[in-house]
């Protein structure tokens, strides 16, 4: 039988969570300013495009093994090892930009390294939710991660380039070992619950046969690959948009930065709402329908922002505001109906396997963007890509088994909260029994 998590794991997750989002914010700061010596050293689209190929290969190769590793192994030895490790390498960094060692190949494998602790890390962060957070609570703390992820990277490129202003580069490196030192006094503090305990015969189990075991998980609960696949797909189709956005907004509009700038700073806000929202709303009912429904409106709300007149940005931040705000409530409660239908022991696994999908559809994505693009042209390619997406989410509710979900995950959360009722009962009669006088 699965522990649910108590009172004291979601404060000492909260604790965790506020810690962990000073070491994203120095890693941001640290990543921004590699990527603007890259560009500034090099000059180079072709380096930039390296270095993001160099990102994503680890997450694809690692994860789905650091997804293993985190259902099997201390989850905060990982991340302590994880976090202690980047930020050694940061140092190193930052050592060798001391004695002007500015190699361009060192600083991609550095870089490239630093990606690779993130894969080990990811799915381990996200694996103790389940572990440390009450099911009915699941919703509004994906909220909260988005909604600060929102902020962060809002952020941490103003606070990279403000520091830019006043300090040279591998001074700024320093950031990520202050933040780290910082994200380790609450880490330090908390106690992370043992989830599984791994007996003899599991541990000669081979990583394969674990992640194997992710995959069978994933076609054993009805709808849950269709769910997936939902993931992916969206995941997909909207690469088009995200890559070319600053061609279609400077290039097809006549645009300037200020526009480019103003366009995504409205996404930004619009997800930070919808953050608040989910975090604020206690209770989400009808999830795979809500991420049904979101997902076709995300790329309804583009046709507008494609036809729109030349140079009118307004317009397009207008039509396009639903989308962003949508954005944070469909992930936040898509990562709960995982949380709750996966049992606690192979949700590592499977959202490994969940972020490697994602990470390898997406330069797949970013490739094909560019010469469909310059074959059809850039708003022919965004209008079939957003009629794709408000039509594909609902063939998968009517041809495969997501809607089963809404079943599981109903049923689930119904044991759970008579669990509860019946530990807050034992709990009353022992406290009557403490203070019962003795005849």
């Amino acid at each position: 039988m699965e522990q649910t998590p108590t009172k004291k794991n979601f404060r000492h997750y909260m604790y965790f969570l506020f810690g962990q989002q000073f070491s994203m914010l120095g890693s941001m700061i640290v990543g921004f300013v590699i990527t603007f010596w890259l560009t500034i050293e090099t000059g180079s689209a072709v380096v930039l495009s390296i270095s993001t190929f160099l990102m994503f290969i680890p997450q694809i190769i690692i994860t789905p093994f650091s997804g293993v590793i985190a259902d099997r192994w201390n989850k905060k030895a990982i991340i302590a090892a994880s976090d202690s490790m980047q930020a050694i390498v940061t140092f190193l960094l930052f050592v060798f930009f001391l004695f002007d060692i500015q190699n361009l190949w060192l600083v991609l494998g550095i870089n490239t390294v630093r990606a690779s602790l993130f894969a080990f890390q990811y799915p381990t962060v996200h694996s103790l939710i389940p572990a440390m957070v009450p099911q009915d609570k699941l919703s509004r703390i994906n909220g909260i991660n988005f909604l600060f992820n929102g902020v962060i990277y809002s952020i941490g490129p103003l606070l990279a380039a403000t520091l830019l202003a006043f300090f040279t580069i591998n001074q700024i490196f320093l950031v990520d070992i202050i933040t780290f030192a910082i994200a380790l006094v609450p880490f330090l503090l908390i106690k992370i619950p043992k989830v599984h305990q791994v007996t003899e015969e599991a541990a000669k189990k081979s990583m394969f046969n674990d992640f194997k075991t992710g995959l069978l998980t994933i076609k054993m609960v009805p709808g849950l690959f269709a769910m997936i696949a939902l993931a992916m797909i969206w995941n997909f189709i909207s690469r088009p948009w995200s890559i070319l956005l600053p061609y279609f907004i400077l290039i097809t509009h006549e645009g300037t930065a200020f526009s480019l700038a103003l366009l995504m700073t409205s996404a930004q806000i619009g997800n930070i709402l919808g953050s608040l929202i989910t975090s604020v709303k206690k209770t989400w009912k009808h999830k795979i329908k809500l991420n049904i429904v979101g997902a076709s409106i995300f790329f309804a709300c583009q046709i507008p922002a494609i036809f729109a007149p030349k140079g009118n940005f307004i317009l397009m931040i207008i039509v396009l505001s639903p989308a962003w705000v949508l954005l944070p409530i469909t992930v936040s409660t898509y990562l709960a109906i995982l949380q709750t239908v996966v049992s606690k022991d192979k949700i590592g696994r499977i959202m490994s396997i969940d972020h490697m999908i994602s990470m390898a559809i997406t330069p797949i994505g970013a490739i094909i963007a560019g010469p469909l693009a310059d074959a059809i042209g850039i708003i022919n390619l965004f209008l079939i890509a957003a009629i794709i997406g408000i039509i594909f989410p609902y063939f998968l509710w009517f041809f495969t088994k997501i809607r089963q979900l809404e079943i599981i995950e109903r049923e689930i959360l119904i044991k759970a909260e008579e669990v509860v009722e019946i530990e807050e009962i034992t709990e009353s009669t022992e406290v009557v029994q403490v203070i019962e006088p003795v005849e």
